[in-house]
């Protein structure tokens, strides 16, 4: 999938994005310092690293600790393109959005993640991966972007800058992205979209999102 595509896909379904937990997680009895983190490669140079927001191009493989039972790789999904994902909103198990902050582009990464940054008691048996499990990835980092989630993100969809966004900002940033894309589509796919962020993001049901309910990560907050 083209850069582009993704980032059009990205933005179109940031407003949906919640801050959940992986399944199976627990919600406490672990904090980031029982992640371990043996640091493979780092580059020479590094101009930016990785923060809560930001949009990652990764590549990683899961093993079971155990055994080394490999039971995922990203490299044999998506005719094995990187993986697109934002860091530290619940698109990965909590203990790699834990273990992926601060990364160099180009930077490899092993780390171990115990049973409750990861699928806890539960499991996860789809990737056959059984209860209280702790799982070991090797972690190869391609790119860091800003997320669509971000402050500067927020700050071009809110034209007069009240810091929140009405229907009308939100309906000029789709229309915009669209055009963007260029690929046709029916108008009811524009309707259903916007209707989809207002009934996922105003919480309140005012007619607006404010920052809060946006959930802007400020590049600063770790």
């Amino acid at each position: 999938m083209r850069f582009g595509a993704v980032m059009l896909c990205l933005s179109l379904q940031a407003f949906a994005l919640l801050t959940l937990q992986a399944s199976g997680q627990q919600k406490g009895g672990a904090s980031a310092d029982d992640v371990q983190i043996e640091f493979v490669y780092v580059p020479k140079e590094c101009q930016q690293k990785s923060k809560k927001g930001d949009l990652l191009n990764a590549h990683y493989d899961g093993y079971l600790a155990t055994d080394k039972t490999k039971f995922y790789c990203s490299r044999t999904q998506n005719e094995g393109h990187p993986k697109w994902f934002v860091l530290g909103v619940g698109q990965v198990i909590k203990g790699l959005d834990i273990a992926m902050l601060n990364m160099c582009p180009g930077e490899k990464r092993r780390v171990i993640i115990p049973p409750s940054l990861a699928y806890g008691q539960q499991g996860y048996e789809p990737a056959k991966i059984p209860p209280n499990a702790t799982l070991i990835f090797e972690i190869e980092l391609y790119a860091v972007t800003k997320g669509p989630r971000s402050a500067e993100a927020f700050s071009q969809i809110d034209l007069d800058s009240d810091k929140q966004l009405s229907r009308d900002e939100i309906n000029g940033y789709l229309k915009r992205e669209f055009e963007r894309d260029g690929k046709k589509r029916d108008p009811s796919v524009h309707e259903t979209i916007l209707v989809d962020i207002f009934k996922k993001n105003d919480h309140d049901g005012d007619g607006f999102i404010s920052a809060k309910e946006y959930n802007v990560y400020q590049h600063d907050e770790l």
